[in-house]
């Protein structure tokens, strides 16, 4: 939270690939992977707790959970329900849970989580900005990391078809509701990434005027790379390990 001529701006963070441990008796440890994810839930609290307010929002854009459906989201969910701030919630390529959006809203008022909210296919203005965003995909199908078939071509251009009706949701709120105020996209996937380049997602972005992306999915080869630009787009990777479990603010 700011103060901007006297106007009081609630402050906008983000973090992803939090990959908290799902249900108890089928909990998956992230320890497995390095160091760097050891005591990984309690530092993520300590860190939160100390920077973001009520009142601020905190934009999570996927790897939620490893539970595979919402009843063993429930505890995590809960848990992050619990943390300060309204959360934004984007899907990842892990979030086995996923399930309509109807469903999904309809579990979270059952139980109480009324500070999440999910970002799929619509837009939000929070923290000073109108915000969207989607899952994105791997960037070609060598690359492709799946159980069992999977059409590349298919899920790339749904992705693709995904990211359009959020940032056109955005775009409509902020001309009817907010013109001032910046869009800014956060996936789970990375956009551009070591020389490989989603190219209809990166056309999308210009195409509706974005000129800041947060992205997660990446846990190596990240040293040094932080924040760059590519085609006048500011990039910045926001997975939960290489931010130290602090989530990082988005400046306005």
């Amino acid at each position: 939270m700011r103060r901007v001529a006297g106007v009081i701006i609630m402050s906008l963070f983000t973090i992803a690939d939090l990959h908290l441990p799902g249900a108890e008796g089928k909990e998956k440890s992230m320890e497995v992977f390095g160091q760097r994810w050891a005591d990984s839930q309690n530092r993520l609290e300590r860190s939160w707790r100390a920077i973001v307010e009520p009142d601020d929002d905190v934009v999570i854009p996927g790897d939620i959970t490893w539970a595979m459906n919402l009843d063993e989201a429930r505890r995590d969910f809960a848990f992050i329900d619990s943390l300060p701030g309204k959360k934004y919630i984007g899907k990842g390529n892990h979030d086995f849970w996923w399930a309509t959006a109807s469903k999904m809203n309809v579990f979270f008022a059952a139980n109480g989580f009324g500070s999440l909210n999910i970002l799929y296919n619509n837009a939000y203005i929070a923290g000073g900005a109108v915000i969207c965003g989607a899952r994105g995909w791997f960037f070609d199908e060598e690359s492709q990391k799946t159980i069992g078939n999977v059409s590349w071509d298919k899920i790339n251009n749904r992705e693709a078809m995904r990211l359009e009706m959020s940032l056109n949701a955005a775009v409509k709120l902020r001309d009817t509701s907010a013109p001032s105020l910046p869009v800014i996209a956060f996936l789970h996937f990375p956009p551009v990434w070591n020389g490989a380049v989603a190219r209809n997602l990166i056309d999308l972005l210009h195409n509706y005027g974005v000129s800041r992306c947060y992205f997660g999915h990446i846990h190596s080869g990240y040293v040094g790379r932080q924040p760059f630009e590519f085609e006048d787009i500011e990039f910045r990777l926001i997975s939960a390990d290489h931010l130290a479990f602090c989530p990082q603010k988005v400046f306005v």
